[in-house]
C-alpha cells in the first residue's frame, strides 16, 4: 500500500525514503534491544503516509491515515495506537521545540528518519524538496532562523542552503539511541565536508 502511494513522488517523501527508514529502524531496534519490532516497523513504514507539508500543515494526518488502514487489516488497538504515538512523534518541528518520543519505538523510528535526513542522501533530499517548492538553492543575504515553534517552522520559505543550518546539521546531536548517534556522525561531517566546498565554489575560491 505504502509503495503504491509514494513511488515514484519526486520531493525525497518517496517510497524508496520509506524503505531506508524501515531498515534503519530496523537495524537500530535490533542494536538498541527491547523494542516492539511489529511497531518500529509499522510506523515506519506509515510515518509519511499523509506528510504535513503536503497536507496544509496538519501534522496529525499520516497517524489518522495509518489509524484507519491497520483497522482495516484488524490490527489491535493497542498496537494501533503504538504505531501512531510513534508517527505523531517523528516530526522536527524547530530548533526551539522540544522533540523526544515518548516510547522507545518512537524514539527509534525518529532517529531512523532523521538519518535520512543527512550524509549524502540527505542532501540529495534537500535539494529536490527545495526544487520542488521554488526555493533558491542560497541567498546570502537571507540568514538562517533557529524556529521556536512548529508554526514558525513549517512557514519557513528560506533557501536550502538555509535548511541545512536550521534542521539538518542539528540532527546528530538530538538522536535518542546510542546506535543513531554512531550512525549520523559520518553523515553529519559529510555535510560539514559538503558546505565547506559549496562555500569556497560560491566565492570562486575553488
Amino acid at each position: 500500500m505504502v509503495r503504491s502511494e509514494l513511488l515514484g513522488e519526486s520531493t525525497g517523501h518517496d517510497w524508496w525514503h520509506i524503505h531506508r527508514v524501515r531498515s534503519n529502524a530496523l537495524h537500530i531496534a535490533v542494536s538498541e534491544g527491547g523494542a516492539d519490532l511489529f511497531v518500529v516497523e509499522a510506523a515506519a513504514l506509515l510515518h509519511d503516509i499523509s506528510d504535513w507539508k503536503f497536507n496544509g500543515g496538519d501534522d496529525s494526518a499520516s497517524s489518522r491515515k495509518a489509524a484507519e488502514w491497520l483497522k482495516s487489516l484488524q490490527v489491535d488497538g493497542e498496537t494501533i495506537n503504538a504505531v501512531c504515538s510513534a508517527i505523531d512523534e517523528v516530526t522536527f518541528k524547530g530548533s526551539g521545540v522540544k522533540t523526544v518520543p515518548g516510547t522507545l519505538e518512537g524514539r527509534i523510528v525518529q532517529d531512523a528518519d532523521r538519518l535520512d535526513a543527512i550524509g549524502a542522501i540527505g542532501i540529495a533530499r534537500a535539494f529536490a524538496y527545495g526544487g520542488k517548492k521554488d526555493r533558491e538553492i542560497y541567498n546570502p543575504e537571507v540568514k538562517p532562523s533557529l524556529h521556536n515553534s512548529f508554526d514558525e517552522y513549517r512557514k519557513s520559505k528560506s533557501h536550502t542552503i538555509n535548511h541545512f543550518h536550521e534542521k539538518l546539521l542539528l540532527l546528530r546531536d538530538l538522536m535518542n539511541t546510542d546506535t543513531g548517534r554512531r550512525m549520523a556522525a559520518g553523515r553529519h561531517d559529510f555535510m560539514v565536508e559538503y558546505l565547506g566546498r559549496f562555500q569556497k565554489e560560491w566565492e570562486g575560491i575553488l
